[in-house]
């Protein structure tokens, strides 16, 4: 493959909701492009871009692919993304990489949910956006219904340049309202035609609207328009483009990805109205002074890797976009987020798992390098001179938590070699080693991640996890105030033992989790054994007193005692102070305290009374609604909840809200549980010592 012109580059993300056929509009460009020979054909598992065992299985895409191919004298790079919403992280790795965004949207289904998601990433990213309805060839196939829905979704940006001939079994071909021409399709043959007499009226129409769009932005365009004069062609495109780039334009094409009708007039249109290359302008920070800095395409090299792959047998892969300067094979740059020096080795790009070798990548560019031992996600490389770093990407934060063991006992090191290595490679994925509740945590985003995490981790690493119950981190108080004594007397050959104490054990005052008051008089308890009865209080209390689990918000004040000239020492005190906690606490009216957490759940209006209703189920109680600063017809629901109510919500709001419904949740305090539940937590506890 050639060395191409930033100006000549057009990097796209190609995203959708599953389903809508997005893989295969991607394969269906390759073929026009004569990038590959053959593709895929309906679900025969045979798509290039999907060639990962767990795509295969579940035929969809789950991790972001590259897909680079010529047309016309310029290079387009495809960054084929998956469509379900749980790998939105992979969306997300592309988006840093791309400069626009096909939007496939099936002529079936029309629009769902992850396509407003899509839409909303584009929105708020500012990345200009087309449209391409795919599968104009399927039974139910509705073009203009589906149009009507995105203009109510999206706003008035929506505007087709094409409109088809005929729907579903009888769809053959496409009119371009922008030259009043159409082509049709007869088997593997394209004939240019006029555009037909019933279509006519339907065409000028939609070419009027084009008009006026185009019109909008310009005003020698815009007086033009309104003294009547007709716009040429060229006027027309060059209005659109304008409007495509600042986002008040949303270019609509349409076709057939599996009967590749409509793919050559697509690849026109994304060389005619996607930004090229070179007009990206980023934003960096000069790691010497920390001031921001414009880098612009012509600069010394800079580099932002947006994904990495790990292989067992050929290591390391990272996904690189060049934003500026050049890169060549053997060049050393730094790695200004590590501050590491990195030797180029070889440099390819990739067409789904072929490695296709290139000698130099420029500004604008998109490939991969091989073996970068300290390359991460989110790490920007740069001239050494030119030390300049980008932002990392905003992944979305994984809220579906399980805790791992190995099926094997004695594996703990190698699954969570394995996850380390994954969450390498997948930031939505994220593992922490619970050392109070001993286990391995791992955080992702649903039922389905998770599922392919366990897959790859068996596949590629050869350790086989199960599930077992989260650990949940409740915490033991007490409601009253007592006194207890503790004496520790023990004679054996030679130095016996002797401590002796009396503690105020009450709720602390002072909002600390704890509090240790040293009130002895008169040397009752000499001053080097005062710190071991600190200790002694500390670590009993660590331990619990009624279910095993730390016990907070207490004060404890030592109050009197006694001492042996020869047998007292530090560890008889440490023990007298166990012994006095223990003896006193069961009346000091002991409870267990449940962590209860901040949850603020996103939705559509008319899902609002399932949300409640499920929240009311969790021991949840409603704080209040509010409606989005910036999306009508969606609201927050805000609830406080019991972490242990928690489990498994991700399933259960995606169920109740169509898939629609997002949440988030921080630690607001500890809270009394319900005289049941804590009967329960003592009982389990119990059945878990025996």
């Amino acid at each position: 493959m050639k060395e191409y012109a930033s100006d000549k580059i057009r990097n796209i993300a190609v995203l959708s909701h599953d389903g809508a056929g997005k893989t295969a509009v991607v394969e269906s460009l390759l073929l026009a492009c004569g990038a590959v020979p053959a593709v895929g054909v309906g679900k025969d598992n045979k798509h290039i871009m999907d060639f990962e065992p767990e795509e295969i299985k579940r035929n969809v895409t789950i991790q972001l692919g590259i897909a680079p191919c010529e047309w016309d004298g310029h290079k387009l790079n495809f960054l084929d993304t998956p469509g379900y919403s749980e790998f939105c992280g992979e969306v997300r790795a592309a988006l840093r990489a791309c400069d626009g965004i096909l939007l496939v949207v099936s002529a079936e289904t029309g629009i769902e949910m992850d396509t407003e998601r899509a839409w909303d990433y584009g929105v708020e990213l500012q990345l200009p956006r087309m449209i391409y309805i795919n599968k104009m060839d399927v039974e139910h196939a509705d073009f203009f219904g589906t149009l009507e829905k995105m203009r109510s979704v999206f706003g008035k940006s929506i505007m087709p340049l094409q409109i088809p001939i005929g729907e579903g079994a009888d769809f053959r071909g496409i009119i371009d309202v922008c030259k009043m021409v159409a082509w049709e399709w007869d088997g593997n043959k394209i004939n240019e035609i006029k555009v037909p007499p019933q279509y006519m009226a339907k065409a000028r129409e939609v070419r009027e609207m084009c008009m006026e769009a185009a019109a909008e932005g310009d005003d020698t365009l815009l007086e033009k328009y309104l003294n009547g004069d007709e716009l040429t062609l060229d006027e027309l495109r060059f209005g659109l483009r304008q409007g495509m780039l600042t986002g008040r334009v949303c270019p609509v094409m349409c076709g057939s990805a599996m009967k590749h009708i409509g793919t050559a007039e697509l690849l026109n249109r994304l060389i005619r109205y996607m930004p090229d290359a070179s007009q990206k302008v980023m934003m960096g920070t000069d790691k010497k002074t920390g001031e921001p800095v414009m880098v612009y395409p012509h600069k010394p090299f800079t580099g932002f890797v947006f994904k990495t792959l790990i292989d067992p047998f050929s290591g390391k892969l990272s996904y690189v976009r060049v934003f500026s300067g050049e890169l060549k094979e053997g060049d050393k740059v730094l790695n200004v987020t590590q501050n590491k020096e990195e030797k180029i080795g070889k440099i390819f790009t990739l067409v789904g798992k072929e490695q296709i070798p290139v000698d130099k990548a420029g500004a604008g560019d998109i490939i991969v390098l091989p073996k970068l031992a300290n390359a991460k996600t989110g790490d920007t490389f740069a001239a050494a001179d030119f030390a300049v770093a980008y932002e990392s990407i905003r992944f979305p934060h994984p809220l579906h938590t399980v805790a791992l063991v190995p099926a094997k006992k004695g594996e703990e090191e190698k699954l969570t070699g394995a996850l380390v290595k994954i969450s390498e490679e997948d930031p939505t994925c994220q593992i922490e080693k619970n050392a109070e509740g001993h286990q391995i945590i791992l955080r992702c985003m649903g039922d389905v991640h998770l599922d392919h995490i366990l897959s790859k981790m068996e596949r590629k690493y050869g350790v086989k996890a199960v599930q077992e119950d989260l650990y949940i981190p409740y915490r033991e108080t007490i409601r009253a105030a007592v006194t207890a004594e503790g004496k520790h007397k023990k004679q054996s050959g030679g130095h016996g033992q002797f401590g002796h104490v009396f503690l105020e054990i009450g709720p602390a005052t002072n909002g600390k989790p704890f509090e240790f008051v040293d009130a002895i008089f008169g040397g009752a308890v000499p001053r080097q054994y005062i710190p071991a009865v600190e200790k002694g209080v500390r670590e009993t209390l660590e331990g619990g007193l009624l279910a095993g689990y730390p016990m907070i918000n207490v004060k404890v004040t030592l109050k009197d005692g006694s001492y042996h000239p020869v047998d007292s020492s530090e560890m008889a005190f440490k023990t007298a102070a166990a012994l006095a906690l223990k003896k006193g606490v069961p009346d000091a009216k002991p409870v267990i305290l449940e962590p209860i957490y901040n949850v603020d759940v996103v939705i559509p209006e008319e899902f609002m009374g399932d949300v409640m209703g499920d929240f009311s189920g969790r021991r949840g109680r409603i704080l209040g609604m509010e409606h989005h600063r910036n999306r009508s017809g969606i609201i927050v629901v805000k609830a406080q909840v019991p972490l242990a109510e928690m489990t498994g919500y991700v399933t259960s709001l995606r169920s109740m809200t169509q898939g629609k419904g997002t949440f988030n949740m921080e630690f607001f305090d500890y809270e009394e549980a319900p005289q049941k539940i804590t009967e329960q937590i003592i009982a389990a506890k119990a059945a878990a010592k025996d």
